[in-house]
């Protein structure tokens, strides 16, 4: 239950407030002198004091300054006569939270105490995440105990509530999206949706009408109108990834949405109004596309009204032992499993061109092909050249997909790439493979069986038109 301490020398005034916060639900207790509320406070804690500035002794602003070096926490209200206007001014200026003009309105007192309610609130849920930050090197998903993650921590808290643009940049596998995810699960959106959306993942024809809907007829194969991805996000967030790959004609118009608010359906001939925050991120270096005239500045300057750059996992690498064992308990199976010290040392001392996702995909890798508690370096077998370059380009978001997209594959096709690409990461254990896709492993060889049988049939079958013309 909310509380309150009421400080007033006058009886009667003490009573009514008392009896008007009980009436609201509040619990109250009340002094009738500074130094008896100062009693007090040294016993408990109270959410808000309410005071009365003129006290016989000391008076209210004194109590306040006493009250932020007993409870720097706990907002102080002040009540002041009517038309005092000096004392007003005087108890902001000390700190104050706010202050009450006396004769008073029941409901203007409710809706000063709520605001003040509310920044208690905060500033408790503030210390609780710094606290956990500080214990765990956690905030959100996020892992990080270096003083950049700390710093991007701290600018999460103080922006998660705004409804400004964002853009985030870094490196492939710094985590980005987890970023943008934290900033919308720690504000008042929380609850909204969070709708993400890859630019490069939809090709430029079909993500217009993705991002803002389409009315039936507006083009062949239309034949229901659709509601787009910010209608979906509507109250929420929309996270636009990889949005240097984005084309400038849709640029033009995610543009417009910023400036106006509004969106317009594919074919559609009015506008909507949208309450939707935009968080959009790249790895690319954005001041050179524009120079190159491949982004647009407008839209540029649009979305960078708060940036956040995520440096890459080899400039911190402070993060990487809670890093590593955060993958170790996600992908552990509910098995203890630690790194030896010489593992851990092992891991410090690379370039990881592929990030905290390079990072999970080693310790994941390490987990399906040993057995043993501790892991030791000879568990971790990091690529090097031009493998670590593959490596690195393969654990990017889509990456088998979009090169599945580029290559016309059937479905079946681009599950048996993704089987031969996983055999090949357990350098082709089949027992490892089957655990890592989740299926038997007896599936596994049978798959292997009928894929070698089918190419022994294509080798022996003869060249039926050859034969024909001859």
């Amino acid at each position: 239950m909310r509380s309150i301490l009421v400080v007033d020398d006058d009886n009667a005034m003490r009573e009514m407030m008392v009896s008007m916060l009980e009436s609201a639900g509040i619990r109250a207790r009340a002094a009738a002198s500074a130094a008896e509320a100062l009693e007090v406070l040294r016993e408990r804690e109270f959410d808000i004091v309410l005071s009365d500035i003129r006290m016989p002794g000391r008076d209210g602003i004194e109590l306040l300054g006493e009250i932020r070096e007993l409870r720097p926490q706990t907002p102080v209200v002040l009540m002041t006569a009517f038309g005092s206007i000096d004392s007003a001014v005087a108890a902001m200026r000390a700190g104050a939270f706010d202050y009450i003009p006396k004769p008073f309105k029941r409901d203007e007192v409710m809706v000063i105490l709520e605001r003040a309610f509310e920044h208690r609130e905060l500033e408790t849920e503030n210390r609780r995440l710094r606290a956990a930050v500080d214990q765990t090197g956690a905030f959100g998903d996020l892992i990080g105990r270096s003083a950049a993650m700390r710093e991007i921590f701290a600018l999460i808290r103080r922006i998660a509530d705004n409804r400004s643009s964002v853009l985030i940049t870094g490196e492939s596998g710094t985590g980005k999206e987890l970023v943008a995810r934290t900033i919308h699960f720690s504000g008042a959106r929380a609850a909204q949706p969070f709708v993400p959306v890859n630019c490069t993942a939809i090709p430029e024809g079909l993500l217009e009408s993705e991002l803002f809907g389409h009315v039936r007829g507006a083009f062949t194969g239309a034949v229901a109108s659709k509601h787009g991805l910010f209608e979906k996000a509507e109250g929420g967030t929309l996270f636009l990834d990889e949005i240097g790959d984005m084309g400038l004609g849709l640029q033009g118009k995610i543009l417009r949405v910023l400036q106006d608010r509004e969106i317009r359906p594919v074919g559609g001939t009015s506008s909507m109004r949208v309450d939707v925050r935009i968080v959009a991120a790249t790895n690319k270096d954005l001041r050179a596309e524009m120079d190159a005239g491949r982004f647009r500045r407008d839209l540029y300057y649009r979305l960078n009204v708060i940036p956040i750059h995520i440096p890459p996992l080899r400039e911190r690498t402070d993060d990487i032992p809670a890093l590593a064992d955060f993958f170790l308990r996600k992908h552990g199976r509910g098995a203890r499993r630690v790194l030896s010290r010489a593992a851990s040392e092992h891991l410090l001392h690379q370039r990881w061109e592929g990030n905290a996702r390079e990072l999970e995909n080693l310790i994941e890798r390490a987990l399906a092909l040993t057995d043993a508690e501790e892991i030791g370096p000879d568990d971790l077998p990091l690529p090097h050249g031009e493998e670590a370059a593959e490596a690195a380009s393969l654990t990017a978001p889509g990456a088998l997909v979009r090169a599945a997209v580029q290559r016309r594959l059937s479905l079946h096709q681009l599950e048996e790439l993704y089987i031969a690409e996983i055999l090949k990461l357990v350098r082709g254990n089949k027992v490892q493979a089957a655990r890592i896709l989740g299926i038997n492993r007896r599936t596994l060889y049978r798959r292997g069986e009928r894929a070698a049988a089918q190419d022994r049939s294509l080798d022996d079958a003869p060249p039926r038109r050859a034969a024909a013309r001859e």
